[in-house]
């Protein structure tokens, strides 16, 4: 195998440093030195529209700068304002962003909904929502699981009944993300209650505003307020916005489609942190909070973490070698999103052993917080790393039937 760039993507890589270098706001560069507690949620698209008076400034000079050579959305095709990149140009956009720290549009609707219109909207549908979501004048949020269908998700029963050239939805999702701050929706709905559970499920996208809607926060336990309840009671959504065919909406949500999955940045972000924390309590403020032998403790936990850490940065190069052949990853995304979920979960509690009491420190602005809180804070959010996008249980199971051909049930 060979890790090194073809003359191509050197020079395309060199290109994204120099963009970077060149564009990347200094609001963006100071929260990058500082290193603080990054959460569950942000990007640019939040800044521009909740940030504060120089976030906004410094999202809309970035969003900007993205815009104009269709960076925003990498993975769409130029037509539609993207990059028309290759899986391969992807990867090495997504790995020098994330060692530069700088700030790409994650979120629902770039993300998620973007390319699925790409692939089931129509003409109208396109042009109506994927400019605004480009610009992020649309903040999209996902309505797909609920109180009774999480992993389970095809159990769902939030009914959308069909009057005339509306549906009327009622019913309750759960852990929707960013609810409280975007102004559109999309979820899946069931639209025939007869049919077998996959089957009449209708894929729908909505106004937040519509009269019916409403959204309750969900506090995490790190006090953080990232997802939602959402309610309906007799909300009324245009039958324009049914995205693909009414009742084969599971088809619509479950698309995967060929947008970067290697998760590179994952594996450079946990690799960052790492560097971080050895030179912290090695020769950075850190040495004196592991003076009682906390680093003597875990270093071969930190240096076994190290490793683990290569072996996720090299097995994304597997998941985008198969990209660039034309191979749409199935088992081995699976694999990825597992591996790097339970890993964050280890290092941060290596960390946090290693600092000991120091880590009962939560604010990152306490003297005594261990490199800012970062690990402790992580700590708490990366509980919910190894249930979100799938639980590790159901990553396991498509491993073992479809990576390693063992029999169900």
């Amino acid at each position: 195998m060979d890790w090194g760039d073809t003359p191509e993507q050197g020079q395309f890589r060199q290109q994204v440093r120099e963009f970077i270098h060149s564009n990347l706001p200094d609001y963006y560069r100071r929260k990058a030195a500082e290193k603080r507690p990054h959460g569950l949620e942000g990007d640019w698209q939040e800044d521009l529209v909740h940030g504060s008076d120089e976030a906004k400034a410094a999202a809309k000079e970035w969003a900007a700068a993205l815009n104009d050579r269709g960076w925003a959305a990498p993975h769409w095709p130029t037509q539609y304002g993207g990059g028309g990149m290759s899986p391969m140009e992807q990867f090495i956009y997504n790995a020098e962003m994330a060692e530069a720290n700088a700030p790409i549009v994650g979120g629902q609707g770039l993300s998620l909904l973007g390319p699925t219109l790409l692939v089931h909207g129509t003409e109208e549908q396109r042009q109506r929502f994927l400019a605004p979501t480009l610009r992020g004048e649309i903040l999209w949020a996902q309505g797909f699981s609920e109180p009774g269908a999480g992993s389970d998700l095809a159990s769902l029963q939030t009914r959308a009944t069909r009057d005339g050239d509306e549906y009327i939805v009622n019913g309750q999702k759960m852990w929707t993300s960013t609810a409280h701050k975007s102004n559109w929706l999309f979820g899946m709905f069931r639209t025939d209650p007869e049919a077998p559970k996959h089957r009449g499920i209708s894929f729908l996208v909505m106004d937040m505003t519509t009269p019916g809607l409403s959204v309750r926060p969900i506090i995490s336990m790190g006090w953080e307020h990232a997802t939602n309840e959402t309610f309906y009671e007799d909300v009324r959504v245009p039958r324009a916005n049914l995205v693909g065919e009414e009742n084969r909406g599971w088809y619509v949500g479950v698309t995967l489609l060929d947008f970067e999955r290697s998760n590179i940045a994952g594996a450079v972000q946990t690799r960052r942190e790492l560097d971080d924390l050895i030179a912290n309590v090695t020769s950075g403020p850190g040495k004196e909070q592991v003076q009682h032998g906390g680093v003597q403790r875990e270093r071969h936990a930190i240096a076994e973490h190290y490793i683990e850490s290569e072996v996720m940065f090299n097995y994304s190069f597997r998941i985008i070698s198969m990209q660039a052949r034309g191979i749409v990853p199935n088992y081995e995304a699976s694999t990825s999103k597992m591996y790097h979920s339970e890993l964050v979960q280890r290092v941060s509690r290596t960390a946090i052993k290693a600092y000991g009491l120091y880590s009962n420190v939560w604010d990152p602005d306490e003297k005594w917080a261990a490199q800012k809180g970062l690990f402790t804070q992580s700590n708490v959010h990366s509980v919910v790393g190894t249930i979100a996008g799938g639980s590790s249980e159901i990553q396991r199971n498509i491993i073992a039937t479809r990576g390693l051909g063992l029999p169900r049930g």
